[in-house]
């Protein structure tokens, strides 16, 4: 079994109490106070304890701690997931969308998702799902929009028949006049 990375020298467990007290990312405070633990000549199973960790996890804020000190000890955000698209694939795509299809060369008036995925791979080469194309396209500002279905067989002034007509002057109910307060 390898020794364990030993702690900076150019801190005490005082001087990280003081930091984790004035720290106001709480996870950082958390670490802080394990390795004071180290540092006042407790083992690291016992700042695992007080971390509420395990022994690898302490051994990882050791080695970011001798790094960067207590700054390193900061809650990341994590990067995410790769982007599948690059700008200029993405600029490409942009174009293609407000190009709009060639219906006589595409072979379709409007654009579908599947339609820009089959582009995508003769294009690129790539192979995307149409929840990832239309991802992509949501985030280049674009959404999709259709036409409200019509049947073809309504009359012009048929749905004139069907809305809701309401009195021209509104009254309040008996209920909310009874509790009213009077002028």
């Amino acid at each position: 079994m390898a020794a364990p990375t030993p702690l900076r020298a150019d801190f005490t467990a005082e001087t990280l109490r003081h930091h984790a007290r004035h720290s106001r990312d709480a996870g950082q405070a958390r670490r802080l106070l394990a390795l004071a633990v180290v540092y006042d000549g407790g083992t690291r199973s016992q700042a695992a304890r007080v971390g509420g960790v395990t022994l690898q996890i302490v051994r990882d804020w050791v080695v970011r701690f001798n790094a960067e000190g207590p700054p390193g000890l900061v809650a990341r955000k994590t990067a995410g997931p790769i982007p599948k698209l690059t700008d200029a694939q993405r600029c490409a795509l942009a174009g293609r969308v407000d190009d709009g299809p060639i219906p006589a060369v595409d072979g379709v008036v409007r654009w579908r998702l599947i339609d820009l995925v089959q582009w995508l791979w003769e294009e690129f080469r790539m192979s995307l799902s149409e929840d990832t194309v239309s991802r992509e396209l949501r985030k280049l500002g674009y959404r999709k929009l259709s036409a409200r279905p019509r049947h073809h067989a309504q009359a012009a002034g048929a749905v004139d028949g069907f809305k809701k007509a309401f009195l021209p002057a509104w009254r309040r109910s008996r209920a909310s006049r009874a509790s009213a307060p009077m002028p």
